[in-house]
């Protein structure tokens, strides 16, 4: 009763029996406890150690597993990857041409009066009686000077640019040139070293310089128009208009703007000289601008007639390009905008531009076909048409007029409209280039059957415009 009463018990089996309180906090239910906890940990302890041990092993059966893979890729896969990344490499273009500015300047030329009249140059069964432009392209002669520089050409010892890529060190060399010997000096040795890659890609805007510095030998547009040379597309007569602006000074060159070029021959028949007159004038007005290629425009609004307001729109956007290939920065090129300054220009310009855009285009989109196809499509009719022909003018030009990589690269047109365009642009381009139709035909005969009927009106009448 005294064991009950006070709540104590002698054993475990006792205390339960009697439903003591406490029972739970009971000195031998806790060493109870605590001996069963303590069979139940060691028996925890060796399963997680057996667990541990076949982890482990299961780690190293996987790893060996893991490595014949990798073997197994290095020995198959990396041949396969080695040759694609030779072959990616291998078929990008360089980013500047150096046949780009040859192509925009007779393409430009011809389109001047395409624009104006559209049906010149078309596709017709019989060749609309249309003024004859002649073509920037120089005649046979200038052409093998062109492709194959004279070699009696004298290279100057005083040249100091050795194997630098710094145009404004060549720019002070050829103004030196011009000023203490003559024009003809300066392409004498520009010609000698037109085999150097750099001097081959910069050729065009390294002869407007020789330009610029001859107007301050002849203050008169048609005397520095007689010591002139076309070797590499003509920049010398550009560069001429580039300095004549310098010295006439803004105001007075808008003022004299339709009376600069009236000295030059053959304003009536749309020469060759008078067309890089005018269009020298676009060149002209973007560096009495600073490049400011919307005002240039306005500028050129002010001449008579669609035709010199055309070829000097193709003046001011071949400048825009040209600057942004000298290493220089403009403000109207737009990497992660191709389309842009034709997106933003009006309607009159965009014609003009967007004959010009696609080389840029291609640069921007690493010599990208099918992207510069989407692109296209992208600014509706007629400039879509345009920008279609242009690119096969690249075509063309991207692969110095061979005939299956042209065709291979207008083939890059998912539909009949983009292709056939391509087509058309790019043999007026290979009769530009070759001053022959002999090639553009062949161009013909290699093109899919459904291309080959525009492919030949086109190059028949395009042609004519030659003879």
């Amino acid at each position: 009763m005294e064991g009950s009463h006070s709540g104590h018990c002698n054993s475990l089996e006792s205390c339960a029996s009697q439903g003591v309180h406490g029972f739970e906090s009971h000195p031998l239910r806790i060493e109870y406890k605590l001996s069963g906890e303590s069979r139940d940990l060691k028996r925890f302890r060796e399963f997680k150690s057996h667990l541990l041990r076949c982890q482990v092993t299961n780690i190293m059966y996987l790893k060996k597993i893991i490595n014949i893979i990798l073997v197994i890729l290095f020995v198959v896969a990396l041949p396969g990857i080695g040759a694609f990344y030779y072959l990616s490499k291998k078929q990008v273009a360089p980013a500047v041409s150096p046949n780009m500015f040859a192509r925009l300047e007779s393409f430009i030329e011809q389109s001047a009066q395409q624009i104006a009249d559209p049906l010149y140059g078309v596709a017709l069964p019989e060749a609309k009686n249309t003024p004859t432009v002649k073509n920037s392209v120089p005649d046979e002669k200038t052409k093998t000077t062109l492709e194959t520089p004279t070699k009696s050409a004298a290279v100057k010892n005083d040249f100091s640019c050795g194997a630098t890529q710094d145009f404004n060190c060549y720019e002070k060399y050829y103004r030196a040139l011009v000023k203490n010997e003559s024009v003809a000096a300066a392409f004498a040795d520009l010609k000698a070293r037109y085999t150097t890659p750099y001097v081959k890609a910069m050729c065009h805007p390294l002869t407007h310089i020789i330009g610029q510095a001859a107007t301050d030998k002849y203050s008169d547009v048609s005397q520095a128009y007689i010591h002139g040379d076309s070797f590499c597309w003509s920049g010398y007569y550009h560069g001429v208009l580039e300095g004549v602006a310098f010295k006439m000074g803004k105001a007075k060159l808008v003022a004299s703007l339709n009376d600069i070029c009236v000295n030059v021959p053959g304003k009536e028949k749309y020469s060759f000289d008078y067309y890089n007159c005018v269009h020298g004038l676009g060149h002209g007005l973007m560096a009495m601008t600073d490049d400011e290629l919307f005002d240039s425009l306005k500028f050129c609004d002010t001449l008579s007639g669609s035709w010199n307001q055309q070829s000097c729109y193709g003046g001011v956007f071949m400048e825009n390009v040209i600057v942004d290939n000298k290493n220089h920065f403009t403000k109207y090129l737009k990497p992660s905008e191709p389309l842009y300054p034709c997106s933003a220009v009006e309607d009159r310009y965009k014609g003009t531009c967007y004959l010009m855009q696609t080389s840029y285009m291609l640069k921007v989109t690493n010599e990208d076909f099918g992207r510069v196809f989407e692109l296209c499509s992208q600014v509706g009719n007629p400039f879509s048409t345009m920008c279609y022909q242009s690119l096969g003018r690249d075509a063309s030009g991207r692969s110095v007029s061979n005939v299956q990589a042209t065709k291979n690269n207008c083939d890059f047109g998912k539909t009949y409209d983009q292709r056939s365009n391509c087509i058309m642009g790019a043999v007026r381009d290979f009769i530009s280039y070759y001053h022959s139709d002999v090639e553009a035909q062949q161009l013909c005969a290699a093109v899919d059957a459904d291309l080959q009927n525009v492919c030949t009106l086109t190059a028949t009448s395009y042609y004519k415009t030659f003879q």
